[in-house]
């Protein structure tokens, strides 16, 4: 499996195909992403390549943070150099503020290198990882989709009320996971087999077909999806030079 990259979320628009098709897309600031470390068995006990997406300013990050993709001289350090440890390489970056780790063959992969929407060049379909948008505190009605109480006679102001959730004389307790009133969104979700429409090297952006959790602005995680059977084809694809010339055909 080939590694993810990360990115912010920039909007929903539509593209047209040369036939006139107009596809629905979220459109995706991806990359480029360093490579910040680099886990293998023998000291992580797994393998994986950690990246990161969007500068910080190191007014604002912490020692920890600037210290993990640059060295940091502290008495620490010097007391390791006297005794020969070799330090771990470092990335050579600006801190990051959206860092995650892609658990794949760590063979090919250096820390500093730097990743770019290329990535996804021949990929068909992603699985894009979000946290959906947070509603606060609801009631059941927009929580669960409840029809709520009737409207017509015997019902006093609770037309939208949870009704009856006790279970009699046993077990005299609520059951765990019962469908009530609380806190709706702002969860972590997972679209799969979003099928992309357009790569766009020059700007790094990417456009998939669908919808994607999260706000404006919001950071989301991309890799190749692993659905099965794995998908072979995609007809809703447009290249760059396609999508120039139908905007050119339009505004004329």
């Amino acid at each position: 499996m080939s590694i993810g990259l990360l990115g912010q979320k920039i909007g929903c628009t539509q593209l047209y195909t040369e036939i006139g098709e107009a596809i629905p897309v979220t459109v995706i600031q991806v990359g480029p992403c360093h490579v910040i470390q680099i886990r293998n068995n023998e000291r992580d006990g797994y393998e994986a390549v950690q990246i990161g997406f969007s500068d910080k300013s190191r007014n604002r990050a912490s020692k920890s943070e600037r210290g993990q993709v640059a060295l940091i001289e502290s008495k620490r350090r010097k007391k390791q150099t006297v005794a020969g440890a070799t330090p771990s390489p470092r990335a050579g970056c600006e801190p990051k503020k959206f860092i995650r780790e892609f658990r794949i063959p760590v063979s090919g992969y250096e820390v500093g290198q730097e990743l770019t929407v290329d990535v996804f060049d021949e990929v068909i379909a992603v699985d894009v990882t979000a946290i959906s948008k947070g509603s606060g505190y609801t009631g059941v009605m927009k929580r669960h989709n409840f029809g709520g109480q009737r409207a017509s006679h015997g019902v006093k102001k609770c037309h939208r009320h949870l009704g009856s959730s006790g279970c009699s004389a046993f077990p005299s307790r609520t059951q765990k996971g019962k469908k009530m009133a609380g806190q709706y969104g702002a969860d972590k979700i997972t679209i799969r087999n979003q099928k992309v429409v357009l790569v766009d090297k020059e700007n790094n952006l990417l456009a998939i077909r669908g919808a994607i959790p999260g706000p404006k602005g919001g950071y989301v995680t991309i890799k190749p999806t692993n659905i099965q059977p794995v998908p072979k084809s995609n007809h809703w694809k447009i290249t760059k030079k396609e999508q120039t010339t139908v905007n050119t055909e339009g505004k004329s």
